[in-house]
């Protein structure tokens, strides 16, 4: 059977690292142009820069939760070999579906958090028009977000399946050979 108490820590990080995730897609960073004391130039000034830290956070918290399944199901390959039943077949899916969501996850919350972090300085040309000061786009975070809800549940019915073809496994007990009758 599943452990329990696995399952709820899993589920708390998960939850953690989703109320980050949308907290800092909600704290993106903004900007404006503020021209120069000589008015030749402008430059960009930034507000705060918390969602980077919320995005890291988030990134740790699901990377956590990921490692504490993948050790407890052993990663699927090492350990002691599971029952060749339904719910294997099933550990196989939800195992690759769930490294892939996780992968995806990781990947928009560590890119989100480096470029709201990346802050441009001066953008105009003396003399020409000025551009827009660079900041991350909407929704990179809330990516990460839906990301981690869809491994959560994944990962804790991967970790289900897994614990059930787990349970009860006995290989078979018989002699290997073709079982021969007595010498009359």
């Amino acid at each position: 059977m599943a452990s329990k108490l696995l399952l709820i820590v899993v589920f708390v990080f998960d939850l953690i690292a989703f109320g980050l995730a949308v907290a800092a897609e909600q704290r993106r960073s903004t900007a404006k142009q503020v021209p120069d004391s000589e008015q030749e130039r402008s430059y960009c000034v930034y507000d705060s820069d918390i969602a980077t830290g919320f995005g890291v956070g988030a990134f740790l918290f699901l990377m956590a939760s990921q490692v504490l399944i993948m050790v407890a199901s052993q990663c699927f390959c090492c350990g002691k070999p599971l029952r060749p039943v339904g719910s294997r077949a099933w550990a196989v899916l939800l195992f690759i579906v769930c490294w892939l969501f996780f992968l995806v996850a990781e990947i928009c919350l560590l890119a989100g958090s480096v470029r709201n972090a990346y802050h441009t300085k001066y953008r105009g040309i003396i003399g020409g028009n000025d551009y827009s000061c660079e900041t991350l786009r909407k929704g990179v975070f809330a990516a990460g977000a839906a990301f981690i809800f869809l491994n959560c549940i994944i990962s804790e019915l991967y970790y289900v399946c897994y614990s059930k073809a787990r349970d009860n496994f006995q290989p078979y007990g018989g002699e290997a050979a073709v079982g021969m009758g007595t010498y009359k």
